[in-house]
């Protein structure tokens, strides 16, 4: 590793922070993490984990017990800094920086020349640019990429991960990484940083093609998923069993048809396409049409379960909407993972219970259910499962796929997993 990047700073110690974070720390750089969340913090200090992600419980332990790796509320002098935190929306799907620029100024106040800060929030084009402007603005004494080009005190680059939840730390190690710096003195500092863990091979690129490639990524893993769901909805109104359609269809050599399910959720797939439409309206129509599928899944889903309680009721005239209870089994974007971002489980969950139903809800993955769900949900076991009527198969976790014994009668299955 470079000598001049001793100590890195970290700020959003999130799903991809605390990864990259502790996988810095046991490669022998010091880091310090930064988040707004005292008990995230506190956990982490004690060698916990506040999020799931498999053998990242481990590495943080051993890291924190080295003493390379501390959390904190603000951000410190460092080397390095990378920025990871979300980047949310506002009306009408335009991107919202507020994590961002707020990240950005809280560090200004510690850079000093021959810092390199870097961009990992996935975020939309422009944005690296945006968070120097933001640097340069609080610190006027510095020169910054956009000012001097390779001349600039600081260096800046965007560096976007491309992991699969539940095999972070893993692909954070063996993925090839995209390194966008401002300019190429930027990408070649940031590539030698990177380098410290990274296996596959850094690209260097410039920061703009760099957020557009992570954007368009997940824009194409999209717009497959919508051709699935699509297709799911077609194949219900033709009487076609869908999943295995999609099988025989793939066995034609150049066709690779994804698994359709309940919607789209995750903070990248659910959410990166919007970004490219936000930048280009007019352009961006197939990737906005694949978003709008998508995104209408989880009211479908809702549809089926209608109409297998009128099917319930019809059984069971003695029966009220009131006498009925839906299981939902899974609440997270995907299987065995904890993460609820943007979940179509969630959502269609949240919206059946908002009718009035009584809602049992299957998460092994987690404890406490969100404050956001209504009080009619409840959080069971798996083994308590036949208290419900209708069952809602939303997730494929592997607790789900272990030869359940669940009544097809009355089960929507969205993961084929029956």
């Amino acid at each position: 590793m470079n000598n001049q990047f001793q100590h890195i700073c970290v700020i959003g110690l999130g799903y991809i922070g605390l990864p990259t974070a502790a996988t810095f720390a046991a490669h022998g750089v010091k880091v310090t993490g930064v988040d707004v969340n005292q008990h995230a913090v506190d956990m982490i200090n004690q060698g916990k984990v506040h999020i799931v992600e498999p053998d990242l419980d481990a590495l943080v332990r051993d890291v924190v017990a080295q003493k390379k790796l501390s959390a904190q509320l603000h951000p410190s002098e460092a080397d390095v800094y990378i920025v990871a935190v979300p980047t949310p929306f506002k009306e009408n799907y335009q991107p919202d920086l507020k994590y961002i620029e707020a990240a950005a100024k809280a560090l200004a106040p510690f850079l000093k020349k021959g810092n390199l800060v870097i961009l990992e929030s996935t975020s939309p084009v422009g944005a690296t640019e945006q968070m120097a402007a933001w640097l340069s603005e609080a610190r006027p004494d510095l020169t910054f990429p956009q000012q001097v080009a390779e001349e600039a005190d600081v260096l800046v680059a965007h560096c976007p991960e491309r992991v699969l939840p539940g095999k972070v730390l893993q692909e954070l190690i063996s993925n090839d990484r995209i390194i966008g710096g401002m300019t190429p003195r930027c990408s070649k500092v940031a590539c030698e940083l990177y380098k410290t863990f990274v296996k596959g091979e850094c690209i260097e690129t410039n920061a703009r093609t760099a957020e557009m490639c992570k954007l368009t990524e997940n824009s194409f893993r999209d717009v497959n998923i919508a051709f699935a769901n699509e297709l799911s909805i077609i194949c219900d109104k033709l009487d076609i069993n869908v999943w295995e359609l999609v099988a025989l269809a793939n066995r034609h050599p150049r066709v690779n048809i994804l698994q359709p399910g309940p919607g789209v959720g995750g903070h990248c797939i659910a959410v990166d396409p919007w970004f490219i439409v936000a930048k280009t309206p007019e352009q961006a129509r197939l990737i906005r049409t694949a978003r709008e599928v998508n995104d209408a899944k989880p009211e479908w889903v809702i549809d089926q379960v209608k109409i297998k309680i009128a099917d319930f009721l019809q059984q069971y005239p003695e029966k009220t909407i009131k006498d009925v209870t839906v299981a939902c089994y899974g609440l997270a974007f995907k299987p065995d993972i904890d993460d609820l971002r943007e979940s179509p489980a969630l959502e269609i969950t949240k919206k059946l219970a908002e009718q009035g139903l009584n809602i049992l809800a299957i998460e092994p993955n987690i404890q406490v259910l969100p404050a956001k769900l209504p009080s009619n949900v409840k959080l069971i076991s798996l083994e308590d499962r036949n208290q419900a009527d209708i069952h809602l198969i939303l997730v494929d976790h592997k607790e789900f796929k272990r030869g359940l014994k669940i009544s097809a009668e009355f089960m929507i299955d969205t993961k084929g997993i029956f």
